[in-house]
């Protein structure tokens, strides 16, 4: 029997759709390789498990009758893992072909490398400065709660939280990789330990990031890009998911900067609280100004699936008042990324796969980052249009 090179752990709750298309993405991307899927169902209620399971044999469905929170159903599938590195992977993801092979290969070029992440973006195209950051130490913290980062951007010395004066197409020594997407050295992993499990959901990549380090391995940030539905799997601006975000913060910081006083431990506090009332304010402020807004679409496909890509537009995005199509037979996406000054007309990009390969959706999305654009993808395979905020 070969060695298993690659063990892939997703953990899903209610995103069945969103998985299905991260799954047919990583079944492109894991062709030719030894490895091994492992989706651990924390209790969905939206038939996941049964949707999911005749169209996707080789992966391993692990079903839990309660949800005991992301780090525990990790560790679940990492302790039945077999393979030389562990991918901890988001439902909400689309990985391109190249992106895992490549990856892989850099973690045999570099022994002391414990962990990679990758540059995430969102359903807009837009970077997510999440993909790189440091430690929350005290001095950080306050520069991130209290705004210091965002009015001194390029100085290292105050925004050092998402390192945004690290160019995002270069490939960086960093701190803290996000969860959503770390591919991480099984034997780093024995020495530094599983998941904090006191972790329900959120902070427990920066802690597994922290002992990594601890354990005497480098993570690395690298430029291969990848799509995150960010928070689509844990839906925000509410109070449950700010209870969750913030508490895990601070349990973060109870745990590795418990000496820093007092004092200082309450204004941390006091700013968190405050940031999270901001958060809740501005996600009710984004939802009001998208629901009344007018929507002029622009579908990428051949023209054998058009049809099927408009039925399925037109049945999702409510408010459509223009809709038109470029034939990817003709126009293929180097030459869309030239035309990018016509597509900015369009408020939705729909991508038809597997007329366009998930590499080359990546590719322009990445040259197209536009916070007044939504990209949706419909697969040919399913018949399903993913789009940010379906559920």
């Amino acid at each position: 029997m070969e060695e298993i090179t690659l063990s892939v752990v997703i953990v899903n709750y209610n995103v069945k759709y969103f998985l299905e298309q991260c799954l047919y993405s990583l079944r492109a991307a894991l062709q030719g390789m030894e490895a091994e899927v492992f989706v651990v169902d924390n209790n969905s209620t939206d038939g996941s498990v049964a949707y999911l399971k005749p169209n996707f044999p080789e992966v391993t469905f692990i079903e839990n009758s309660d949800n005991p929170g992301f780090a525990k159903a990790n560790n679940q599938a990492i302790r039945l893992a077999k393979g030389k590195y562990i991918l901890l992977l988001n439902p909400d993801t689309v990985i391109g072909e190249d992106t895992i092979r490549s990856l892989c290969y850099f973690l045999e070029e570099k022994p002391k490398a414990g962990a990679l992440g990758v540059k995430m973006i969102d359903g807009n195209g837009v970077f997510l400065p999440e993909s790189k950051r440091s430690f929350p130490t005290p001095w950080v913290s306050f520069c991130k709660m209290f705004g210091l980062s965002k009015l001194f951007p390029k100085n290292p010395r105050f925004a050092k939280y998402s390192l945004p004066y690290l160019n995002p197409d270069a490939r960086h020594k960093v701190d803290v990789l996000a969860g959503a997407f770390m591919l991480i050295r099984k034997e780093a992993l024995d020495k530094a330990g599983l998941l904090d499990e006191d972790f329900f959901m959120y902070g427990e990549d920066i802690d597994l990031s922290y002992r990594l380090k601890l354990a005497g391995y480098k993570n690395y940030y690298m430029p291969e890009r990848i799509l995150h539905y960010k928070g689509e799997s844990t839906r925000k601006g509410n109070i449950k998911y700010v209870k969750i975000f913030y508490g895990a913060m601070l349990i973060f910081y109870r745990k590795h900067y418990s000496g820093a006083g007092k004092l200082f431990s309450l204004l941390i506090r006091l700013a968190v609280w405050f940031r999270a009332l901001l958060d809740l304010m501005f996600h009710a402020s984004a939802n009001k100004k998208t629901k009344s807004s007018r929507r002029r679409l622009l579908i990428l496909s051949s023209e054998m699936s058009l049809e099927t890509v408009r039925t399925a537009c037109l049945k999702q995005i409510p408010n459509l008042e223009f809709v038109n199509h470029w034939n990817l037979d003709e126009h293929r996406v180097m030459d869309c990324i030239n035309r990018s000054n016509r597509m900015k007309g369009f408020t939705d990009i729909a991508f038809c796969y597997n007329d366009v390969r998930f590499e080359q959706l990546l590719l322009l999305m990445d040259k197209m980052p536009d916070k007044h654009i939504t990209y949706h993808i419909y697969n040919k395979k399913s018949g399903v249009l993913v789009s940010p905020g379906k559920k």
